[in-house]
């Protein structure tokens, strides 16, 4: 992929929005899952903010 000097400013603002998007996400859904009723929604909001933790992490890569 490209590294970082070859994406254009308009590129980081937008990988910058995203990251701060799924960041929000993973607390929103790490917060969920503490305050979860059944053992199985806890287990279903984890494995959302995992998902959304892997998103942020491939994001993140793209800026290194």
């Amino acid at each position: 992929g490209k590294s970082m000097s070859q994406l254009s400013e308009k590129e980081l603002s937008t990988i910058k929005d995203l990251l701060s998007d799924e960041e929000l996400l993973v607390k929103k859904f790490k917060m969920l899952a503490r305050h979860a009723e059944t053992e199985e929604l806890k287990a279903k909001m984890e494995d959302i903010a995992q998902k959304h933790q892997g998103h942020f992490n491939e994001l993140y890569q793209k800026l290194s």
